[in-house]
């Protein structure tokens, strides 16, 4: 395997820097796919981007670029070009040898660091191609339940094996296990009144919604299980007795029956709070499953194939489970055999998010030797 020179580490630096500096949020990702259109076709690659963009309510689809092999097998690299939503621009700066921002907020390293693998790839493999072809996939609207894989048309990949390198962990864990992922949103509507005056009068949602919440078992379940409530809103002043509140909330686990269990009970909690004889609320109720959780054997090509590129870039192979979905959650369901790679990124979604820039070259060295090995395994 040969890793990446210094040009092309240079390179990625930069890709990565130019890429962290566009906002990119969920459904607003079209400069980012600009941005990416513009160095692939400069390579002399075709770029498809698909109809996802509608079917998700976004201003962009998903990328797909191929790069043909010298044989006949093909791998997928899967990465996304949305972020959770950032809270002020974006100055890419390194301290103490890692890529940090300026600014307040998220850096944009996820998935913004296996985009720049990813072109770095490009660059390579366009000039000098590997044995397999390569399809490059860029989602959109991956922080938002997948939005744009599950809308990806997967009867048109010509891959039997893929990898994103979505998890914001050391290089080298392998996730073989994701969960099943269940949200609830619910409303509850009771009746307004003035607080000083006719209390009596109304029927107060937020009550109901406080009640159902504080009898809910929250946070870890189990091993394999977790709940949350991560949103409450409802009322209007402090003087008048207040008849909506919208509560969204979900249920996590590696044990599907685990998952429905909890999304369950907390809807039977709901249920509950809003029949008590002194809140009486109307409640309307959604619980949708957004994603499918996997568990991938160890002796699988995938995994293989995995352990060996890390060990042929120094690492040592670690499988891992997760309590997060990724792309590679509905790739499975779509038929083809992925894997989620970790990417050596620290605090995703937080304000000091952060990757080191060694970790940002040995995930692109990791992924030509995924490339180059690949052959072996298919």
């Amino acid at each position: 395997m040969t890793r990446a020179d210094e040009v092309e580490r240079r390179a990625l630096h930069e890709d990565f820097a130019r890429l962290c500096a566009v906002l990119s949020p969920s459904r607003r990702e079209r400069a980012c796919a600009d941005l990416v259109v513009g160095e692939l076709a400069g390579l002399g690659l075709t770029i498809e981007e698909d109809e996802a963009g509608a079917s998700v309510g976004g201003d962009c689809g998903n990328l797909i670029a191929r790069i043909p092999g010298t044989g006949e097998g093909w791998i997928l690299i899967c990465t996304h070009l949305d972020t959770v939503p950032p809270s002020g621009p974006i100055v890419p700066v390194v301290v103490d040898g890692r890529w940090e921002n300026a600014g307040e907020g998220i850096l944009g390293a996820d998935n913004k660091a296996a985009v720049a693998v990813a072109l770095g790839l490009a660059r390579r493999l366009s000039s000098a191609p590997a044995e397999v072809g390569v399809e490059l996939v860029f989602t959109v609207v991956e922080e938002d339940a997948l939005g744009g894989a599950k809308a990806l048309q997967a009867a048109g990949l010509r891959s039997r094996l893929g990898y994103t390198f979505d998890h914001a962990s050391a290089i080298g864990q392998i996730v073989t296990a994701s969960p099943t992922y269940y949200r609830l949103v619910a409303d509850l509507l009771g009746v307004a009144a003035h607080a000083g005056i006719r209390p009596q009068d109304g029927r107060s949602a937020v009550l109901a919604g406080a009640r159902a919440v504080a009898s809910m078992r929250l946070g870890r379940l189990d091993e394999e299980t977790t709940t949350n409530v991560g949103v409450f809103q409802g009322g209007t002043a402090a003087n008048v007795v207040p008849e909506r509140c919208r509560i969204v909330g979900e249920a996590r686990s590696l044990d599907p029956d685990k998952a429905e269990l909890a999304i369950t009970a907390m809807a039977d909690r709901l249920g509950d709070a809003a029949n008590a004889p002194d809140c009486e609320c109307d409640l309307d109720i959604s619980v949708s499953r957004l994603f499918e959780g996997y568990r991938t054997r160890r002796s699988a090509p995938e995994i293989r194939l995995a352990e060996a590129a890390l060990r042929d870039c120094g690492y040592e192979p670690e499988p891992i489970v997760t309590g997060g979905g990724s792309d590679t959650n509905a790739l499975i369901v779509k038929g083809l055999s992925c894997v989620n790679l970790a990417n050596g990124t620290e605090r995703n979604h937080q304000p000091d998010e952060r990757v080191s820039l060694t970790a940002l070259e040995g995930m692109l060295d990791v992924g030509l030797a995924l490339v180059m090995r690949a052959s072996e395994f298919l």
